[in-house]
């Protein structure tokens, strides 16, 4: 049948989605918001994220990792500023090493130092748990005589 009611009703190509992940589609794999996604690009901490025809950002699998390393910086306490100088580094190339390796390095020594610091807060914690429990004890033990 090649009747124009028969073409019609076949299957018409889709367009290939445009290559990345959305930005809402980044902001739920790392938990960072989308107006944080976007201050990240305005700062400077990610380079300019590729547009899609449409205009809307499309983060491709090099961005996530980088994505991904930022937050590792984030949550052991460097600050916005050493990030984006890092970031900054990063972009001049192998020129850069020396200062990046100073930087990080730098960095590891003030991670290790809070460790040390959380491990005796800690210990403190314990301390006041176990010194909890035993007087739980004593109570319970006194009123069941």
């Amino acid at each position: 049948m090649t009747s124009t009611a028969a073409r019609a009703a076949e299957p018409q190509p889709v367009e290939s989605p445009e290559p990345g992940l959305s930005i809402e589609e980044v902001a739920q794999h790392t938990g960072l918001s989308k107006d944080t996604l976007r201050y990240y690009e305005r700062a400077g901490l990610i380079e300019a994220v590729e547009r899609s025809s449409g205009g809307r950002r499309r983060y491709s699998a090099k961005d996530l990792d980088w994505l991904a390393f930022l937050l590792r910086l984030r949550a052991t306490g460097m600050s916005i500023a050493d990030m984006r100088r890092f970031a900054e580094l990063r972009r001049a190339g192998e020129s850069s090493v020396a200062a990046r390796l100073e930087l990080l390095s730098t960095h590891r020594a003030e991670v290790k130092q809070h460790i040390l610091a959380l491990r005796g807060d800690l210990r403190a914690v314990q301390s006041k748990i176990a010194n909890y429990q035993s007087l739980l004890e004593e109570q319970t033990g006194t009123d069941q005589s």
